[in-house]
């Protein structure tokens, strides 16, 4: 325990490389500005040349394996001078090897994506427990359909593999450390994989092309960034700082705990780890040990915080409870007083002087400033067409269907043209105008399908409304079933969120962070990184809506980067508690009629028809403005 007045000696014994970067120094520095701490740097000529009764001697150790590092002798210190560990080094052996680790997750129960492991002890033994077909493999009767991942025992390897399905063309994508801007390669040659060395063999997973990068500090902390799939085209984004573009999400409640448990299982404080989310479920597929996040000064001061309460905890316990009131290295940064409010502890104290807690805080809020809308309409009787409205509506001849997602836009679009006429016909009968409008209704869902070359966006939704229906005989044989012959498609594009709305939405998230909950440190800005409060952002399934959710949550938490699409992963599109308004389609039927009947009759007839509990304000010719301004907005 650290006497009066003596500092507490944090002796980093890490490889020079790791220990001058910009994450490691920001941390050191903001822990050396407490004043509890003396931070002293082992560097590389004592940890490879001089003996371990050579090297300085310290309360607590920071050390953790890189290239070139000798753990052993580390270990072996370890032993000789009983430091506090913020990370074990014992249980950094687990990480060089990925058959241990995935053994280590699922010991504790963690989820892990489903796999197998193929062992050969030298190279090109054939194995008789595996065998190899044109779209699977199959280990120890386990079969493993394309796509499927290969990835070597050895963790610091890291060409992986991933096969692709004949149906789909075949290949493989080998996924490799970032090499400039690229992060992998597709080989549309390789059908067949590895013969040499041995290999886990693992189901893909479809993330929806992101990756989830988790970083914890302690087991009550964890950070999670987001970033673009290396499986997608592996071009790796950038920044204007050349910086890969990452996205900090929210972590689930099921993954705050996975992240609690990594910490715990393999006793590394300060860890990282990759987690994929796939269809509501989410699985750790690697750990990394030893991780910071870059480039974000709020992460900086939330590490350097959990890190000062382990060390104090471990050694000067009596410590630990007092935070101080601004951290050290902000105390020159003026702090926004909120009227009628003061700070005291983790809560805030009221004009009354009693201490009160925020417990919850509800939002409901409509999209910000957006481009126009576009509805293409027309009426189809293409049997393609109709297949494709029960597919995706589980058969129900009477149902609506919604198509939204990429694969859902991709079989409208190959559908749609093989409908679309290759040439355009010369009007010559009024009879035949229908289909040439037809036709070029067509063409104008085919363009609109067709922009941008791919569906990575989400402004863009297709409705199929069921309108006429026949009875036909069911293909068994046996009685009759209903089958639509005439439904109406609407293409809807456009309505996107505008810059000026995005700044409109994160400016609202900035005002409710500053105003609502005030003080450094306490503050909405950390209530979502810890396990006593969560924050939910529903959205409903527009892009618009689900942008301007983002750009508020970027607002609210001082979250870090660019705003792209894949920034809506912080939101749920789980709307159903927005569509709770079921038995309102009569009165807002009833409400649209009657603002088309003001708007069209003029100012003296609209005047008339307000309703007398109609607020007063709204009347006159600036009202006309705000209810056309709405209706056409509807």
């Amino acid at each position: 325990m650290a006497g009066a007045g003596k500092k507490i000696t944090v002796g980093v014994c890490v490889m020079e490389k790791k220990v001058h970067s910009s994450p490691m120094r920001q941390i050191l520095d903001r822990l050396q500005t407490f004043g509890e701490f003396e931070i002293i740097l082992f560097g590389d000529k004592v940890i490879l040349e001089y003996p371990i009764e050579s090297w300085p001697i310290c309360d607590c150790l920071i050390a953790f394996c890189s290239s070139g590092y000798p753990l052993d002798k580390a270990e072996a210190y370890v032993a000789l001078r009983r430091p506090f560990l913020v990370n074990e080094l014992e249980q950094q052996h687990l990480l060089h090897d990925r058959r241990k680790v995935y053994e280590h997750l699922e010991m504790f129960g963690i989820p892990v994506p489903r796999y197998a492991l193929v062992n050969r002890e030298v190279p090109y033994q054939e194995l008789d427990y595996f065998v190899e077909e044109e779209d699977f493999v199959e280990v120890h009767g386990d079969r493993f359909w394309k796509p499927f991942v290969e990835k070597p025992i050895d963790g610091d390897n890291h060409s992986i593999m991933i096969y692709y399905p004949s149906s789909a063309g075949g290949g493989m994508k080998e996924l490799f450390r970032k090499i400039g801007n690229r992060s992998s390669e597709f080989h549309p040659e390789v059908r067949r994989v590895r013969r040499e060395g041995s290999y886990i063999y693992e189901e893909f997973m479809p993330t929806g092309g992101t990756d989830v990068k988790v970083y914890t500090v302690g087991p009550e902390y964890a950070h999670a960034e987001a970033r673009k799939s290396p499986v997608v085209d592996g071009v790796v984004m950038r920044n204007l700082d050349g910086k890969e573009v990452r996205y900090p999400v929210l972590l689930t409640p099921a993954e705050k705990q996975m992240a609690r448990e990594v910490c715990i299982a393999f006793r590394q404080m300060v860890c990282g780890f990759d987690l994929l989310r796939c269809e509501g479920r989410s699985y750790v597929c690697d750990v990394n040990g030893w991780s910071f996040v870059k480039n974000s000064h709020k992460y900086y001061d939330d590490a350097a915080c959990v890190l000062r309460k382990m060390l104090l905890e471990a050694k000067a316990p009596h410590l630990s409870s007092t935070i101080p009131p601004i951290l050290p290295w902000k105390v020159n940064e003026s702090v926004q007083p909120s009227e009628g409010l003061t700070r005291q502890g983790s809560g805030i104290i009221g004009t009354s002087g009693q201490a009160e807690e925020l417990r919850c805080v509800i939002a409901v809020i409509r999209h910000g400033d957006r481009t126009p809308k576009q509805k293409v309409k027309l009426r189809v009787t293409e049997e393609k067409l109709l297949n494709l409205m029960l597919k995706y509506n589980g058969g129900r001849p009477r149902s609506e269907t919604k198509l939204k997602s990429a694969v859902q836009l991709q079989d409208l679009l190959d559908a749609t043209r093989t409908l679309v006429p290759r040439t355009r016909p010369g009007r010559e009968s009024d009879s035949e105008a229908e289909d040439i409008e037809h036709a070029e209704k067509l063409r104008q869902v085919k363009a609109v399908l067709e922009e941008g070359g791919h569906f990575s966006g989400i402004y863009r939704k297709v409705q199929l409304k069921p309108l006429k229906w026949i009875k036909v005989v069911k293909s068994d044989g046996e009685g009759e079933q209903e089958r639509p012959v005439e439904a109406l498609m609407v293409l809807k594009y456009g309505g996107v969120l505008t810059h000026a709305g995005r700044k409109q939405a994160e400016e609202l998230g900035r005002f409710f962070r500053n105003n609502i909950y005030p003080g450094e440190g306490t503050g909405l800005l950390r209530l979502h990184s810890t396990y006593r409060h969560d924050l939910k952002i529903y959205s409903s399934d527009e892009g618009r809506v689900q942008m301007s959710a983002a750009a508020f949550a970027k607002g609210l938490l001082d979250l870090e980067g660019q705003l792209t699409p894949i920034l809506v992963s912080l939101v749920s599109k789980d709307s159903s508690m927005l569509d709770g308004l079921d038995n309102a389609s009569i009165e807002m039927e009833e409400a649209k009629a009657m603002l088309n009947e003001i708007i069209t009759v003029g100012v003296r007839k609209a005047a008339a028809m307000v309703p007398l509990n109609f607020p007063g304000w709204l009347m006159g010719l600036d009202c006309l403005q705000m209810l056309q301004s709405f209706y056409l907005n509807w």
